[in-house]
Formats: C-alpha cells, sequence, structure tokens
C-alpha cells in the first residue's frame, strides 16, 4: 500500500443529530479535516447490520447495510421525510450511540420514507436496477421481511411462511438508500485524496440470511443447528479462551464450487472500500473448532483452513476489483499462519501496544516492521493509548517511554511520543484511532472483548473533533514521507 497514515473512526462514532453518526453532511466535514492533517486512508468497521448486541462483527446478513448510517437530512431534501419526523428523530445527547432508542424509532421513520419514495416511479426503477444487480441483498431483504413476521425470532424457531411484501419492498429501498449514499461519499473522500479501509469479519451469525440461504455451506446438524462453533483457544487474556458462537464453514463443500460465496463477498466490499481488512486471517491457515454444546472453548481443536486455495482466490478478486487486502494476523501466530501470510503477499499487522509486555523484543515494536504492514497504537478491540499507558505497571511504562525518546512521567506528553514514533516507523500505513488522536482516556474505547454490555457506543462531536491536532499531524506526515 501506499506510505501514509491515518485514522480509525467508524461511521457510527461521527457526530451528528440523530443518535448515530451518518454518511451526512458531518461525515464530509470530518473528511475535509482528513485531508487537512495529511491522512491518506479512513479505516471503518464492517458497516453491516450489528446484532443484539450493537456488535458489528455479527450481523443477520454479511451483505447488508446499517440501516442506521442513512441520513434522514438527505431523505428529507428529497421529499420523503417531513420535518416533523425530521424533529421526532433528534437525538437527546451527542456522545454515544443510541441504539436502543434508534431500534424502536428509525426504522419506522425509513419504511415511511421507502413507502413515499417508492412511490415515485423513477425512484422504484432505480431500486429494482439495485436488486437485480445484488441478489445478496435481495435474498436478505426477503429473509429480514420473514424474521419480522415471525417476531424477529430465529430462523430456526420460524411458524410462518406468510410475510409482508411491503416489507420486503420497504428494506430493498433502505438498502438502496444505504449504499447510494455511501457511494457519494466515498467518492467524496476519494476525490480529496483518502482512501477507505473497510473490514470483513471471518464468520457470520447462524442466525443470518447467510446461514438460511447456504445450509450446506456451514456444519449444521437437520434442523439448522451448529454442530461445530467458532471461537479461540485459552491464552495470556483468557484462561477459558473465547467462545464465539458463530457456525464454522464448511470448507471442503465450499472449495468445491470455487468459494462462490466468499468471493461474491468480497466483491460486494471492493464496491464500497479501496481497501479492505480480513478479520482472523489466521481462521484461513488452522481455526478453533468447538463442539456447539461446549460450556468453554476449551474443549475445541485445531482444524486446517482452506489455506492456498481460498487465498488464490482472494488475490484474484482483489486483482480484478483494483483492490487492496490487509491480514488482520494478530493473536496466536503459528507457523503455517506466517507461511499462508508470505504466501499471500498481503500486508500484516503491527500494534504497538502489544510490543511493550516486558523486557523482551517483539514484532510489534517498531524497530521490527516490515514496510510491507499497517501499524497501529491499538485497535477497536485495545483500550486507548492514554487509557494503555495510565494502567501500565512501571517497568513497562518507563520502557516505552524510554523507546519513544520521552524522558518526562506526563501521560499526555507520553501519548504524544508513542504517535510521533509510530508515524516514524518504516510500516507503510500508520493508523491511530480518534481516542489516541484527541488523547482520551478507557472510558472511551470502542470494545472491550468478552463484554456484551455497553460496547460499541462510543462518539465524537463536532467541538472534541476540532481538538485534533491538525498542524502537528500534518507537520508529522510531511517529516515522514506520509
Amino acid at each position: 500500500m501506499q506510505r501514509g497514515s491515518g485514522m480509525l473512526l467508524h461511521v457510527s462514532s461521527l457526530p451528528g443529530e440523530f443518535g448515530c453518526g451518518t454518511f451526512g453532511k458531518e461525515a464530509r466535514e470530518t473528511v475535509d479535516l482528513m485531508k487537512k492533517c495529511g491522512f491518506k486512508y479512513w479505516q471503518v468497521l464492517p458497516f453491516m447490520i450489528p446484532n443484539i448486541d450493537n456488535s458489528p462483527y455479527k450481523s443477520v446478513s454479511a451483505f447488508s447495510g446499517n440501516p442506521f448510517f442513512i441520513d434522514l437530512d438527505t431523505l428529507a431534501e428529497e421529499g420523503f421525510l417531513t420535518r416533523e419526523e425530521l424533529e421526532a428523530e433528534r437525538q437527546s445527547q451527542p456522545y454515544s450511540a443510541e441504539y436502543e432508542r434508534l431500534k424502536q424509532t428509525r426504522l419506522a421513520t425509513l419504511k415511511r420514507a421507502a413507502e413515499r419514495a417508492l412511490a415515485d416511479r423513477e425512484t422504484a426503477d432505480e431500486v429494482e436496477k439495485f436488486i437485480k444487480k445484488h441478489p445478496q441483498i435481495d435474498r436478505f431483504c426477503e429473509f429480514i421481511a420473514r424474521k419480522e413476521a415471525n417476531g424477529d425470532l430465529d430462523w430456526r424457531e420460524w411458524t410462518t411462511d406468510d410475510y409482508s411484501k411491503d416489507a420486503e419492498r420497504a428494506w430493498r429501498f433502505i438498502q438502496y438508500e444505504f449504499f447510494r449514499q455511501w457511494h457519494a461519499l466515498r467518492e467524496y473522500a476519494n476525490d480529496a485524496g483518502i482512501k477507505i479501509i473497510g473490514d470483513i469479519p471471518i464468520y457470520v451469525d447462524g442466525d443470518s440470511a447467510d446461514v438460511w440461504a447456504n445450509r450446506d455451506m456451514f456444519l449444521l446438524d437437520r434442523d439448522g443447528h451448529e454442530t461445530r462453533v467458532a471461537g479461540c483457544p485459552p491464552d495470556y487474556f483468557s484462561e477459558d479462551g473465547q467462545l464465539w458462537g458463530n457456525p464454522i464453514y464448511d470448507w471442503e463443500r465450499m472449495e468445491r464450487d470455487g468459494f462462490k460465496w466468499w468471493e461474491e463477498r468480497l466483491r460486494s466490499v471492493f464496491e464500497m472500500f479501496d481497501a479492505v481488512r480480513i478479520d482472523h486471517f489466521r481462521g484461513f491457515a488452522s481455526y478453533w473448532s468447538i463442539p456447539a454444546d461446549a460450556e468453554t472453548a476449551k474443549d475445541g481443536e485445531w482444524v486446517v483452513g482452506p489455506r492456498e486455495a481460498f487465498v488464490d482466490m482472494v488475490k484474484r478478486v482483489a486483482e480484478e476489483c483494483s483492490g487492496e487486502v490487509i491480514a488482520e494476523d494478530l493473536g496466536e501466530n503459528t507457523p503455517d499462519v506466517a507461511e499462508l501470510l508470505e504466501y499471500s503477499g498481503f500486508p500484516g499487522m503491527r500494534v504497538m501496544q502489544f510490543g511493550f509486555m516486558d523486557d523482551s523484543e517483539s514484532t510489534h515494536q517498531p524497530h521490527t516492521y516490515p514496510r510491507d504492514c499497517v501499524a497501529y497504537t491499538g485497535t477497536h478491540d485495545n483500550n486507548t493509548l492514554l487509557g494503555y499507558l495510565y494502567e501500565l505497571e512501571p517497568m513497562p511504562k518507563k520502557l516505552i517511554y524510554e523507546y519513544c525518546g520521552y524522558e518526562g512521567s506526563d501521560i499526555g506528553e507520553g501519548v504524544k511520543a508513542v504517535l510521533r514514533t509510530l508515524f516514524a516507523s518504516t510500516a507503510d500505513v500508520a493508523m491511530a484511532p480518534v481516542q489516541d488522536l484527541l488523547g482520551y482516556g478507557k472510558d472511551t474505547r470502542m470494545n472491550t472483548p468478552g463484554i456484551a454490555e455497553g460496547m460499541w457506543r462510543f462518539r465524537v462531536t463536532k467541538e472534541q473533533l476540532a481538538q485534533i491536532p491538525v498542524e502537528r499531524l500534518a507537520r508529522w506526515n510531511h517529516i515522514y514521507r506520509r
């Protein structure tokens, strides 16, 4: 990837007036800010509809777009929402995503907009063209309409095949509008010289359109329930490992048709993004497979993944779509993972927070970085940089300060020193979460793995974004040729 730097900031965290960040004017203003900082990359989290715990890494469809990101002002300007409806959707506070309220009101508002939009013949024709071009989204719209007709139950508990065609048509418009607004925003960012890095979770949710419509591609029993589920083994951070619960792919079945479903998925994300981070890349080398009835991840075992055959498909699709791929190779990096990453030629990831656990050398320390990698202060799953430094024991804190050439004890200055060291590194791409650019603490972290309640809610306001040190960041990007 081209040498540069960027900001990790999910759309849900953007400023705005409607309970959640959107693709509206605030997003464009944030792009303008990134350009002033000299950034070349904007990294986001998955755009799929989040699950009940608001995680974008588990969704009812790998091909869906989150309706909460649709800008309501744009719909009002198009005549599809009234001013009264717009006012009713305004948020009560700007610092946290209001998921509970959004789930109660936003879809009803969007469906009213859909009804008016589809009454316009030209708009209805555009929606129809979009749906014909995207059969996986059409499948999702049918699935979600059926799910609503069954009281939002898991598809394996549905009791009726009857569903509302009007609901299905409304969802088609909602998805059309989501992608239409996003492509306009992406074009705006690209015109500003900023590329968008998206994110693909490796697994899907069992209660999803993907599993419902493609049951033969997963390890399921006759009733569609998982026989094996995903997770990761016990490690330094968790003595029981992590039991994610996602269904495991039947990789042998998938390979027989050339990983067609995965190819469709990759092509869909390359329509949306300039580059994509493939989450849990190690799962393509070998993955942790757990019996579905296990109480913890301890009972799992390593199983060989699809390896080179899968990577060959990914490389072909990326080349055909002129897209870049980033391999999330964090976690237990066994020889098979390293070999597959080398075979792929994809840049891997480095995280500075992982580099100073003790006094030993680590591949996450900047002097070890290869050029072809994407380096972070931390990811969406890490503490903020300020929170990390605050909680460090004295010895590793002294070590990281000394490493970064900082001789003081002020944590705020320590954050600056770590950021500058990242920018000065050999890594072609240096990325920092917006929280670290602002010097924010632990209370603003995006996610804590293993905790479901209260995650994914962080937002910034316009006033907070205005505090980003634009001149300093622009200077660093110039000095370090980013």
